[in-house]
């Protein structure tokens, strides 16, 4: 049995009656109320980065420990989005929706009263699980609700939504935690969820539930699928930590997650319902277009996760400080979003998305200059450039993979698409993370010999005159030891920050070749057939 012939039961389409007798005002109101709920879903991911310190002292925890906040929402999100599509024909893209702001707001609450680190950990698994819902749920619904040209303002309102909300987060989350409590980090979604909620009940039937899918439901490869994401999750925000497969819980979790991965395979190719189709991989632009979005994802974690790490271990900038100027970035994402919109409609996307991939390198290349010195204003065009790259980058990849795919395939072809950019950003931070510890070694190396045969008189003078100051020569050698040890760290660090910048750039100006080979439908055009 072939992918295509998978499920017998034909789902109702996205695009049914409700929607073709929808005003142009209900439309974009549904699709305003179901975005916000993908800012709160993404916001939360990142709102809790700068106040990790005041939850771990509040609950008690271990370094370790805290760190499953954020872990544990991003494995249970990830494992969510891939199951969206099926839900939302299962039990209508309103109910689900609405279940997942309902559970999401109830979840943010018991965060928000937490009384210990694991209490804490199952609540925020929660919350991400429900939220991944919300995430791909809105692409979809947005393609189904609008056509034409209208669509363009899909992937631009979105995208900015996508990377605004991460943005945001750590900024947001250090006002809050300052000026009220880190409790509130998680009590401000219970207003705006539950407005949600109601709001999407009253208004948001946009296409009828198929429950008989829910009797047939395939659970082997609902299991498969959760613990190959999960587990493969698990390694890439642990394996940097633990250098990788030479800790043994990292090498087991990885053939948990190959043998999960390879029965979700067999479920995708012969299960008679399975919870995921892969049939969108058959378009060679979506399949292209994710290629794209994994890179798209790698780059924006991976860079919006490298520049607070600067600022914080090199120029020692506080979280409040290290929010607002990462914000610039965010600014110029605002300034780019109807630009590319209206790009995308009057020009070919693949000369957008390559003027986009162009600039985010050349933002990445500028980065590579990075000293210990530099702050604010030195980042100010650096950061500015890649916040306006991305939206075009975003926004034509998006219209290229979604574009052309059929009503049933837009909620399947959404997840994916979501997942790769997910992954990409996982992946990212795992590989930045990782380099940046080996470059930052073999730099401190190479610099501690440097000092060592070309200062060692430079070294002795300042020694013999602190030690004339403090009447003790070896406590004098100790504290320029040890300051010359924190200066090398220092610099070492900053050039493995260039280094990262200088590899991802690489990557970007790689991944231009692929987009000639993205030649996708216009977005002026109707989608097409529901392929057979």
């Amino acid at each position: 049995m072939s992918i295509s012939d998978a499920a017998p039961l034909n789902p109702v389409p996205l695009s049914a009656d409700p929607v073709a007798s929808m005003s142009d005002k209900r439309k974009l109101l549904i699709f305003a109320i179901m975005a916000f709920g993908q800012f709160m879903a993404l916001l939360d991911i990142q709102i809790v980065a700068a106040s990790l310190n005041s939850i771990q002292a509040g609950l008690s925890a271990g370094p370790d420990e805290i760190a499953w906040v954020q872990t544990s929402y991003l494995m249970a999100e990830i494992v969510m989005i891939p199951l969206a599509a099926f839900l939302s024909q299962a039990i209508s893209t309103r109910w689900l929706f609405v279940g997942s702001a309902v559970l999401f707001t109830l979840a943010s609450l018991l965060c928000g009263l937490a009384w210990s680190i694991e209490s804490m950990i199952i609540f925020r698994a929660i919350q991400g699980f429900v939220g991944g819902a919300m995430v791909p749920t809105v692409f979809a619904t947005g393609f189904s609700l609008f056509t034409g040209k209208q669509r363009a303002m899909i992937p631009a309102v979105l995208g900015m939504v996508s990377t605004l909300a991460p943005t945001l987060g750590p900024t947001l989350g250090g006002l809050i935690t300052e000026t009220w409590s880190w409790h509130w980090l998680f009590f401000i979604n219970v207003i705006p969820g539950t407005i949600i909620a109601v709001s999407l009940a009253t208004l948001g039937k946009v296409d009828e539930a198929n429950l008989s899918m829910l009797k047939r439901i395939d659970w082997l490869h609902v299991a498969s699928l959760a613990i190959f994401l999960g587990a493969f999750q698990y390694i890439l925000e642990e394996g940097p930590r633990y250098q990788w497969f030479e800790d043994e819980t990292i090498r087991t979790v990885a053939w948990v997650s190959f043998i999960g991965f390879l029965v979700f395979l067999e479920r995708s190719f012969y299960s008679t319902m399975p919870v995921l189709k892969l049939t969108p991989f058959r378009n060679p632009v979506f399949a292209l277009a994710c290629v794209l979005n994994i890179v798209i994802g790698f780059g924006l974690y991976s860079a919006t996760y490298l520049t607070p790490v600067f600022l914080g271990r090199v120029s020692g900038y506080s979280s409040l400080d290290i929010g607002m100027t990462v914000f610039v970035a965010g600014i110029f994402m605002v300034f780019s979003a109807p630009l590319a919109a209206r790009l995308t409609t009057v020009v070919d996307q693949r000369v957008v998305i390559s003027v986009g991939f162009s600039l985010f390198a050349i933002s990445l290349w500028m980065f590579s200059f990075v000293t210990s010195s530099w702050g604010f204003d030195e980042l100010f065009i650096p950061q500015g450039l890649r916040g306006f790259a991305l939206l075009l980058c975003i926004v034509p990849s998006v219209g290229m993979a979604l574009n052309s795919l059929g009503p049933e395939e837009l909620r399947y072809g959404s997840g994916l698409f979501n997942l790769m950019r997910n992954l990409g950003g996982a992946i990212g931070i795992a590989s930045v993370t990782t380099w940046l510890g080996d470059f930052a070694r073999a730099n401190a190396s190479r610099l501690g010999e440097a000092v060592n045969t070309a200062n060692l008189d430079g070294f002795n003078a300042m020694a013999a005159r602190i030690g004339a100051w403090t009447s003790d020569p070896d406590l004098a050698r100790m504290m320029v030891e040890a300051e010359m040890g924190h200066l090398v760290a220092r610099e070492a660090l900053t050039l493995a920050f260039q280094d990262v910048f200088v590899v991802m750039a690489a990557m970007f100006v790689l991944a231009l070749l692929i987009v000639p080979f993205c030649k996708a439908a216009k977005l002026s055009d109707e989608p097409q057939a529901p392929a057979h």
